[in-house]
């Protein structure tokens, strides 16, 4: 198992978090949430552009994608994550029936959300794909 994703705690498994968030002061909240949760971000980006880079050479066990990124959807770096086998959710303030068909089984977390909708979310997200990170 990737040893970010070892206990740190009987309740919690730290990540290194790949964070796609165009709004400066929203990543900078999120980034906080993140580590109040123990979790350490390894990577942020604003645009599509930066992301798709980062997605395709940075080292991380999960992201966390804001759909819509300065008028760009952010679809594009949620298929290099994919085709990474990396897991990943999706952030929108208009829910998960809003993404297309191919990725409506991913995890979506709504906008505005609190630091429990966050903890829920990735300890889901870390429990089904802690062991393909072996």
């Amino acid at each position: 198992m990737n040893q970010a994703l070892q206990p740190t705690d009987s309740k919690q498994l730290a990540c290194r978090i790949f964070v796609v968030e165009d709004e400066f002061l929203i990543r900078m909240l999120l980034e906080d949430m993140l580590a109040d949760l123990g979790h350490a971000v390894a990577a942020a980006a604003g645009s599509v552009g930066e992301a798709a880079e980062l997605a395709k050479t940075s080292e991380f066990d999960l992201a966390i994608l804001d759909v819509n990124l300065d008028g760009r959807e952010v679809y594009p770096v949620a298929e290099i994550l994919a085709g990474r086998g990396l897991p990943f959710v999706f952030v929108t303030g208009y829910g998960g029936r809003g993404l297309p068909e191919a990725f409506r089984d991913r995890p979506t977390l709504q906008k505005p959300f609190q630091l429990e909708d966050l903890r829920k979310t990735l300890a889901n997200v870390i429990a089904m794909n802690g062991k393909s990170h072996a």
